[in-house]
């Protein structure tokens, strides 16, 4: 498999998944509905891990603008991958939003409130300031990288990983543990902005639920739509030169 494909698909379903649980936690008529901030960082997680987990082997599972610059930055994806790592990003996340809202299409219909529908989607502040807002962006992505870096380095790309003959157990290990990093981060530092920390999976869909024909549909909010796209990138970019600077890398 290309890495192209192999980014469009984890992407994907990554945005399936997380974007999927939102919907079931906060559309009215559910069975999931009022499923609680838990369920959902539970579901980010695995919703992570598992694309992770298929697709690492064949592009590094990246499935993140700031991932794949960050790791540009410091020599550990060549450049000139980069923009097809990251059109393949977005188109998967176009996909993974549209499949969301064809599976509940039904209980976007029964929820009244356009913020609500929004926030399936894309990402929101809960105290809206821009600067900490950015600021909270950007720490939740340095920290995605940070760690990422630190405890796994040979995941993402860095030297040769071939999906033959990678060593199973500690590939699932290496995927679980960047699931367990979504779902720390999710618990730890996702209350002030909802941490997206990843370009695509915030614009995508934000994009999708500005064109698709929802009922009762607001704004896609675009005043804020800057920061869940630049903060992460530049939190990411600074987490690889960190991690580099100290011999992480």
């Amino acid at each position: 498999m290309s890495y192209a494909l192999a980014e469009f698909l984890g992407t994907a379903v990554l945005v399936y998944l997380g974007d999927a649980v939102v919907a079931n936690c906060i559309l009215k008529g559910t069975k999931g509905f009022n499923g609680g901030w838990i369920v959902i960082t539970f579901g980010w997680a695995f919703a992570v891990a598992i694309p992770v987990l298929m697709f690492g082997p064949f592009s590094g599972a990246h499935f993140n603008p700031a991932v794949t610059l960050g790791l540009a930055s410091i020599g550990l994806t060549p450049w000139d991958q980069v923009p097809i790592y990251i059109l393949t990003q977005f188109l998967g996340a176009f996909l993974g939003a549209f499949l969301v809202w064809l599976q509940y299409k039904d209980h976007f219909d029964q929820t009244d409130d356009p913020g609500t529908q929004l926030g399936v989607f894309a990402t929101g502040p809960a105290i809206r300031s821009t600067g900490r807002n950015f600021i909270s962006e950007f720490l939740g992505t340095f920290m995605l990288l940070f760690t990422i870096v630190g405890i796994g380095s040979t995941f993402y790309n860095i030297g040769s990983v071939d999906a033959a003959g990678a060593d199973v157990a500690a590939h699932a290990v290496k995927a679980f543990g960047v699931g367990g990093i979504i779902l720390v981060i999710g618990l730890s530092l996702g209350g002030t902005t909802g941490y997206a920390i990843n370009p695509a999976r915030d614009l995508g869909p934000r994009i999708m639920h500005a064109i698709l024909p929802m009922k009762g549909k607001g704004g896609s909010d675009w005043g804020y739509a800057w920061i869940p796209v630049i903060a992460p990138i530049l939190g990411g970019v600074a987490a690889c030169l960190v991690a580099k600077a100290v011999g992480l890398v």
